[in-house]
């Protein structure tokens, strides 16, 4: 499979025109892609809006990599890598061992059909296209019927801090030190700084429901939470929000969640996750494992549903959203 080319007019996508019926889905990395990859055998495609973390945004050999926003576009297209859970199935790394070769570190590995992706990014924003349009463009290419929407268009690297005082980029944090358990805390300040993307205020406006992937709650929920106006506008919009937890049995399915979520004093359980949501949530889907929690999540007020949360494949994936979609009504 291969992107559809687009027509050469291109033009940036118009205000959002969303119906009613539109569902919400707040996005970051393999969990929200999974996740997604239920929803859209639940509901048409068309009818859903991913709202994608940018905190991990970053500058790899020379362009702009988006990686939860190409996660999710990837896996939307049947072409991600499911081994890895990211890049192109079937890539190759010429390039980053041509670099390597010659002296450069390349702990950041981009294959090279996934360095194209980021290369047009590049070059389409150096010409004049803000994040949101190459995002948009991206999805049409790669025949995506969802609506992927990037959080912001300012730079909003999320940082995280460790306990001997240095500052890591979450990349650097994750993939160069191996997500290290000594997280001192996690810097939002630059995603509170910044401005909602185009079309992001619009979506939760005319949001159904918001939908909260079971992304890492710091580092992929949390900077989307942290822009200007989104936390208003999702209070505003008076709509159910339905988180699933990422954490199974008290360890997350994939990822440093636990690191993380210890790191800024939460506890790393579902009933954790709950708290930590507990404030702008209606509604919280957790696995089998730990219906023992329930309980105590409808206690913080929370609607609850036990289902089994592994995501084995795209039908166990839908079980999940099915869950998700009761609780929002």
């Amino acid at each position: 499979m291969t992107p559809r080319p687009l027509a050469d007019d291109r033009k940036a996508p118009g205000p959002m025109t969303h119906e009613p019926e539109t569902w919400l889905a707040l996005a970051g990395g393999v969990g929200a892609a999974r996740f997604l990859r239920g929803l859209v055998r639940a509901v048409p495609p068309n009818e859903i809006t991913a709202l994608v973390n940018t905190g991990d945004d970053c500058s790899f050999y020379g362009v702009h990599v988006s990686p939860d926003c190409d996660i999710v576009t990837y896996t939307l297209a049947g072409m991600i890598d499911g081994e890895r859970g990211w890049g192109l199935e079937g890539d190759t790394f010429q390039l980053v061992d041509a670099l390597e070769q010659l002296g450069h570190q390349v702990w950041f590995r981009l294959g090279d059909r996934d360095y194209a992706t980021c290369l047009h990014r590049t070059l389409r924003m150096a010409g004049g296209a803000g994040l949101a349009q190459v995002a948009d463009e991206l999805r049409q290419r790669f025949g995506v019927a969802v609506r992927i929407v990037p959080m912001s268009e300012d730079p909003c690297p999320t940082n995280v801090r460790l306990t001997d005082g240095r500052v890591l980029h979450f990349e650097e944090y994750l993939i160069r030190e191996g997500s290290p358990d000594t997280v001192a805390g996690v810097d939002l300040s630059a995603a509170e700084a910044a401005k909602p993307a185009p079309g992001v205020l619009d979506a939760i406006a005319e949001a159904r429901a918001i939908l909260v992937c079971p992304s890492n709650p710091v580092v992929s929920v949390g900077p989307i939470l942290a822009v200007p106006g989104v936390r208003d506008a999702i209070a505003a919009a008076g709509v159910p929000v339905v988180a699933v937890s990422p954490i199974v049995g008290g360890k997350p399915v994939k990822g440093p969640a636990a690191q993380l979520l210890r790191g800024v004093g939460c506890e790393v359980s579902a009933l954790g996750v709950a708290e930590f949501y507990r404030e702008w949530i209606t509604g919280f889907v957790i696995d089998e494992q730990d219906a023992d929690h329930a309980k105590a999540i409808e206690a913080l007020g929370l609607d609850v549903r036990v289902v089994d949360t592994i995501m084995r494949d795209a039908e166990a994936a839908e079980g999940v959203a099915r869950a998700v979609l009761e609780l929002a009504g």
